[in-house]
């Protein structure tokens, strides 16, 4: 199976690469290498060097048609998104809907969303929390995480491509 893995050349993406390849698929990282490292990856692996929300970007989801993406790219710093919440939502949800988007038109059947636990649900009732408490998220980050899972519930019904939000 293809499977594209944005933020590929980070520390998460880069093990989850190794992985992916050990299973037999054949994998292609998308970095825009802000914090990963080209040399995090097996030699193997194909590097698209490009941001999730960029033309380039799409343009190279359409062009690869994955079966699967693994969604791992994003602006991960909660305090920066207290101080820049539009620079979050801008990384976060629009660098995931750029992705869908091209999704939808390449075809693409499944979407791992690595959202979060903690942030998106804000002051707990209880601990741990099950996938059913209530999402209070506290900061933008948590607020753009949620969204994800929003809009990616959407894509599923609109255009079929199945998810799982890894939280």
């Amino acid at each position: 199976m293809r499977i594209l893995v944005t933020g590929g050349a980070g520390f998460i993406g880069s093990h989850v690469c190794d992985r992916l390849l050990s299973r037999g698929h054949e994998v292609v990282a998308l970095d825009d290498l802000s914090s990963g490292r080209r040399d995090n990856l097996d030699r193997r692996v194909r590097l698209v060097v490009a941001d999730i929300r960029s033309t380039e970007a799409a343009a190279m989801v359409e062009s690869l048609k994955p079966q699967a993406i693994c969604h791992l790219a994003a602006q991960i710093q909660v305090r920066r998104s207290v101080e820049d919440p539009k620079f979050d939502a801008d990384c976060n949800v629009t660098g995931l809907l750029n992705i869908l988007e091209a999704s939808s038109r390449a075809g693409v059947r499944r979407v791992v969303f690595a959202s979060t636990g903690g942030a998106i649900y804000g002051e707990q009732d209880v601990y741990p929390a099950p996938e059913t408490h209530p999402l209070r998220p506290a900061s933008p980050y948590g607020c753009a995480k949620a969204a994800g899972e929003l809009y990616l519930g959407y894509y599923q019904q609109q255009y079929g491509i199945s998810y799982a939000a890894l939280r």
